[in-house]
């Protein structure tokens, strides 16, 4: 018997009826299911009608984690599902959703898992460490990205961008996002940078609102190891942020690595659509026939 963990996001699924409907048809096949949130929300639990259990208890023991909500809910998972090697099943609950694999009207396609034959995609994901006089005050993976920006009341920042191999280029501006291919559909592309088969292998750096037309989008290879530096983090208001998460204010003399991650995220794939189809369809380009 296969365990899996229903993981709804509490503000898409409020009354989780979607986790419901999704436990029947697993258990209906045979599968043993347990409810987890992926965060807390006050007043949300068993007087809804079903136990809530405690993620990293349960996950040492489940064979498949199902994220309800949007790409959010998904990268909010992400780094538990990647350090206990559990794929993850998305179904959106939220807008574009490219992560996910299932649409609402689709749950029925969870049938398939009965004879436990899919694909899981590979997706990498980043090691970022930020390291204060030389000692790591910051660490975490990250499989969309890892964002370093100005604050609020800051005009611009200075950073200065190397790889093991020397200086690679100085960005003024708003600040830096370096994604993985997962994450060029994310805050990357909205500053202007490429998007990328989310299975393929790269280091996108892409500077947000640059002062000068020099400060172009780097995609490199995963073997290489990123070093940011900013010199001016004393005057002006820095931020590191990971897959969107609580923001870690940067000092003078911060060095801010990033490099490929010895984890992967694993991606359950039950459909037949390839990228380019789930990127038209989310883009809103066409519509197409499952």
């Amino acid at each position: 018997m296969k365990k899996v963990i229903l993981c709804p996001n509490p503000y898409r699924d409020s009354e989780l009826k979607v986790a419901k409907q999704s436990r029947e048809i697993l258990e209906s096949i045979g599968s043993e299911t347990v409810v987890c949130l992926p965060f807390h929300r006050d007043g949300y639990g068993d007087e809804l009608g079903v136990p809530v259990l405690q993620l990293q208890q349960e996950i040492k023991t489940a064979d498949l984690l199902i994220a309800f909500g949007g790409d959010g809910t998904i990268l909010h998972l992400s780094r538990t599902a990647a350090l206990h090697h559990v794929p993850v099943l998305g179904i959106n609950l939220g807008s574009l959703g490219f992560m996910s694999e299932l649409e609402v009207h689709e749950l029925d396609r969870l049938r398939d898992l009965k004879n436990w034959d899919f694909t899981v995609e590979s997706r990498m994901m980043l090691d970022v460490t930020i390291f204060r006089e030389d000692k790591a005050v910051f660490s975490n993976i990250a499989l969309n990205d890892a964002v370093i920006s100005k604050g609020a009341v800051a005009r611009v920042v200075r950073l200065d961008i190397f790889t093991e191999e020397g200086r690679l280029t100085k960005v003024t501006g708003d600040g830096v996002v370096i994604a993985t291919p997962t994450g060029s559909t994310g805050y990357s592309m909205a500053a202007g940078g490429p998007i990328v088969e989310p299975t393929a292998r790269n280091l996108l750096i892409t500077p947000i609102c640059a002062h000068s037309t020099r400060n172009s989008c780097y995609v490199l290879s995963p073997d290489h190891v990123i070093t940011v530096e900013t010199s001016d983090a004393n005057r002006k208001f820095v931020y590191l942020s990971a897959d969107g998460g609580k923001a870690f204010s940067l000092k003078n003399g911060d060095r801010i690595r990033v490099r490929q991650s010895k984890f992967d995220m694993g991606l359950v794939r039950l459909s037949k659509k390839s990228f380019c189809e789930i990127l038209e369809h989310k883009m809103g380009a066409v519509d197409y026939e499952k």
